[in-house]
């Protein structure tokens, strides 16, 4: 069963969205059957990579949010980030234009540790502080991930997924999908947003369930037919 799902590092749904998701999957018999892809998505692409911002004064000045509004919504989303095991520290974070943290991911997902860099970068974004848009920052937590250095600054100072990032993107709009994080399984089904364990594990069960058993036998007895040990009538 294969579960795709688009999201942003600036994303804090999109990090809440993950460790339910994540807490469901554990729990369930078949986890080891699921295969999981990681898709890009920008919430804002026109931020400037090389000027990074706090999160208040980026409600501010790009939502126009009232610094004490701002101060509001970001205490709401901490308190759900403690729900799902996070520990949001928006005063650390730095708000900053993701395609490069998107490079990376694609470059983890080329070595099959995509969801290990998708933490850390969540990680290095929402609690550490740390500059997601800095390409030696990016370097250090690819080590971390395993992924040797010399690659590393290979894929962040070139195109190489400059490509698939676009691709990733295209693909949302077709399908309609203009929020975060947004979960495909199995290309049948959708969840959106950052959903309660138990609405992920439901999802999962229910796809799960018609995936080992694809067709529903609508004929009341079964006809004449053959298989492997011969036919019958």
């Amino acid at each position: 069963m294969k579960i795709e799902i688009w999201s942003d590092v600036m994303c804090p749904f999109c990090y809440i969205g993950k460790n339910n998701f994540e807490q469901a999957l554990e729990k369930l018999p078949f986890k080891n059957e699921v295969e999981i892809e990681w898709k890009s998505f920008q919430l804002d692409p026109t931020l400037d990579a090389s000027k990074p911002q706090s999160t208040i004064e980026y409600f501010k000045e790009k939502k126009g949010f009232p610094a004490e509004q701002a101060s509001q919504m970001i205490a709401q989303v901490a308190q759900m980030g403690k729900g799902a095991g996070i520990d949001f520290n928006f005063e650390k974070a730095l708000v900053i234009n993701t395609f490069a943290a998107h490079k990376l991911l694609h470059l983890a997902k080329k070595h099959g540790k995509s969801s290990e860099m998708e933490e850390a970068l969540f990680k290095a974004h929402f609690t550490d502080g740390k500059n997601v848009g800095d390409v030696e920052e990016l370097i250090s937590l690819a080590e971390k991930t395993g992924i040797d250095n010399d690659e590393a600054r290979r894929a962040l100072t070139s195109d190489e997924f400059n490509y698939e990032i676009n691709q990733d993107i295209q693909e949302a709009k077709n399908n309609g999908i203009s929020s975060v994080p947004f979960f495909v399984l199995n290309g049948k089904y959708a969840v959106s947003g950052a959903q309660p364990a138990e609405v992920f594990a439901d999802a999962l069960q229910q796809t799960y369930k018609e995936t080992a058993s694809p067709f529903k036998d609508l004929s009341q007895n079964g006809g004449a037919s053959c298989d492997t040990d011969g036919c019958s009538i």
